[in-house]
C-alpha cells in the first residue's frame, strides 16, 4: 500500500525515490551573523506568498511562540529572544517589531544557497567550519572588546571615540564592523554581547559582521590588516579553551 502511494506520489509530482528521501536534513547555520536574518525570513514567507497580510494570522509557523500567543509550548524561544534583551517581555516586543521591519523585503537567495549540501553561511564561517574539523580542536582566546577596539582603532586610524559614538558615521561604523569581527572570530563572544557593549541592537551588529566578512573576500588590503591584527591580539593573549569538533 504504502508503495503504490509513493509511486502515484512520484508520478503526479515528478519526484523519484522514497516518499521522504531527502526531504529532512540537518544543516549547519552560522547563527550568530544569519539566526535572526533566517527566522525573519522564513516567518514572513506566508506574506511574500500573500496567504496573509499579516505574519500573526499564519498559523503554521512558531512566529507566534516567539510572541508568546501559542501556549503549546514545543518551541523553545529562549536562544532567539535572548538576542533582543534579557528581559522576556522587552525581547518579544524587539522580536516583533523587527519581523515587522522586514515586510517590505522581497525573496533572498542567499537563504537557500547551502554550500556543500550541509552549511548555511559566509565563505569565513564556512572555512572555519572545516578548519576546526581539520585541526580537531580550535582556541579562542581571552582578549577583552576594549582590548581589540583599542587596537583596531590604532590600525585604522578611527579614534576611539569615533567606533562608540552613537551616529552613523561611515569610518566610525567600519571601524566598530572590524572589532564585531574580531571579538566573534577571536574570543567566540556572542553577537548579543558586542551589541550591548556598543549600545547597538544584535540585528545591526549581525549584519555588520555578514558585510564586513563581504569586503574581506574581496580586499586584499583589508585582508592584511585583519591578519596583522589577529597576529598582534592573539600573541600574548591567554588561551580560555580548547573546542572540539566531533
Amino acid at each position: 500500500m504504502l508503495f503504490r502511494h509513493a509511486r502515484y506520489f512520484n508520478k503526479r509530482y515528478g519526484k523519484v525515490g522514497h516518499l521522504f528521501q531527502g526531504r529532512y536534513r540537518a544543516i549547519l547555520c552560522d547563527k550568530d551573523a544569519y539566526l535572526l536574518e533566517l527566522v525573519r525570513y522564513i516567518h514572513l514567507n506566508p506574506v511574500r506568498a500573500k496567504v496573509v497580510r499579516d505574519p500573526e494570522r499564519y498559523l503554521w509557523t512558531s512566529h507566534l511562540s516567539y510572541l508568546g500567543k501559542d501556549s503549546k509550548g514545543l518551541v523553545d524561544t529562549d536562544l532567539v529572544l535572548g538576542q533582543f534583551g534579557a528581559n522576556k517581555s522587552m525581547g518579544k516586543r524587539k522580536y516583533r517589531e523587527f519581523i515587522l521591519e522586514g515586510l517590505d523585503g522581497g525573496h533572498q537567495e542567499k537563504f537557500y544557497e547551502v554550500k556543500d549540501q550541509r552549511y548555511l553561511g559566509e565563505e569565513d564561517f564556512i572555512n572555519r567550519i572545516e578548519d576546526g574539523k581539520r585541526s580537531l580542536e580550535s582556541v579562542i582566546y581571552d582578549i577583552p572588546i576594549e582590548v581589540i577596539a583599542r587596537e583596531v582603532s590604532k590600525a585604522s586610524g578611527v579614534a576611539i571615540e569615533r567606533l562608540y559614538s552613537l551616529t552613523y558615521e561611515r569610518k566610525g561604523a567600519h571601524g566598530r564592523r572590524m572589532v564585531a569581527y574580531l571579538a566573534r572570530a577571536l574570543t567566540g563572544q556572542m553577537v548579543k554581547d558586542i551589541a550591548k557593549h556598543f549600545r547597538r541592537s544584535p540585528m545591526r551588529i549581525s549584519q555588520a559582521i555578514i558585510e564586513f566578512e563581504e569586503r574581506l573576500r574581496t580586499e586584499d588590503s583589508l585582508r592584511t590588516i585583519v591578519a596583522r591584527l589577529e597576529k598582534d591580539l592573539t600573541k600574548q593573549a591567554k588561551k580560555k579553551y580548547f573546542i572540539t569538533i566531533a
